[in-house]
């Protein structure tokens, strides 16, 4: 396939069992991933980065009715070979669960209020986003959203998390998420109603267990938040306490203090902080223009 000494060398290293494939099983599995690759310079990176995926050779036949079956849902290929690679597992499953899993997301999907026209989208969407959705059972995904329906969500809103925690969701239990629910709700001192506005607009409250939401919660106590600014940026919880704390003293360098103030400027990512940091750092080093101070001719 053109792979040079060094990569075959670094495969193996990678993944030494490599070597106990038959021939026949690697003729199988190479057709059946050059099915979903550009070419077999795409394969020969694609096995370097997941030897171990690629190696695993067994359930030849699922794998390749799953194959099938993801493209006549309507999934790209570069989208199904990323799941090949994150998601094998998926692949060894009877095609008929798969299907039926599908079938069950789409219909409570319908059920929800999701739109016909849109439900395609979703589903993509859902399965790039998460393909391990794939791995439970049709009965919790119904155990789950009866646990919503029991805590007087409405279809919207249930509808709104599905999207936002990518499914997510399903890999839950009752359980755990009544208890966060319980913790939210003793923390904040708020209604039921304020309780779901909380989750809608920040789901981790739901999806994060009580002892790391806890240590969250205290870690950003420790340094002078109130539980009132975190109640109206819960978001801010899904941030792990390093990273808050850098961020915060990041912003105290540049003098900006957030007590009192809102939490917003230390969510996101990466990314989205230092810019918003930037934009703090700029503001505070640009001189104040005062309108009525003499103007100095020389200058």
């Amino acid at each position: 396939m053109g792979a040079d000494k060094s990569s075959v060398a670094y495969i193996f290293e990678r993944c030494p069992e490599a070597i106990l494939c038959s021939p026949t099983d690697i003729h199988y599995q190479r057709e059946l991933w050059l099915s979903v690759c550009q070419n077999e310079k795409q394969l020969v990176e694609l096995i370097k980065r997941f030897p171990d995926s690629f190696f695993t050779v067994k359930n030849y036949e699922n794998q390749k009715a799953n194959v099938r079956f993801f493209k006549d849902l309507g999934l790209k290929n570069a989208v199904i070979s990323r799941l090949l690679t994150s998601a094998s597992n998926i692949f060894y499953n009877p095609v008929a669960k798969n299907k039926h899993m599908i079938e069950t997301l789409q219909s409570n999907y319908i059920r929800l209020g999701g739109s016909q026209e849109n439900m395609k989208n979703w589903m993509m969407k859902l399965l790039s986003q998460n393909p391990f959705i794939l791995l439970n059972s049709s009965a919790a995904v119904e155990e789950n959203l009866g646990f919503f329906q029991k805590n007087k969500f409405t279809d919207f809103e249930v509808l709104s998390l599905l999207s936002k925690l990518k499914g997510f969701v399903f890999q839950l239990n009752p359980s755990s998420m009544q208890n966060s629910l319980l913790f939210s709700k003793n923390i904040f001192k708020c209604s039921d109603q304020e309780l779901k506005e909380l989750i809608i607009k920040c789901p981790a409250l739901l999806y994060y267990s009580v002892p790391v939401l806890e240590e969250r919660l205290e870690g950003l106590l420790k340094v002078g938040i109130s539980v009132d600014q975190i109640k109206q940026t819960p978001a801010v919880l899904e941030l792990s306490a390093e990273i808050v704390q850098y961020r915060i003293k990041k912003l105290d360098a540049i003098g900006y203090s957030l007590k009192g103030r809102t939490l917003e400027y230390l969510n996101g990512t990466k990314k989205d902080f230092e810019v918003t940091y930037g934009k703090i750092q700029e503001k505070k080093e640009r001189p104040i223009f005062n309108p009525v101070a003499p103007l100095n001719i020389e200058d």
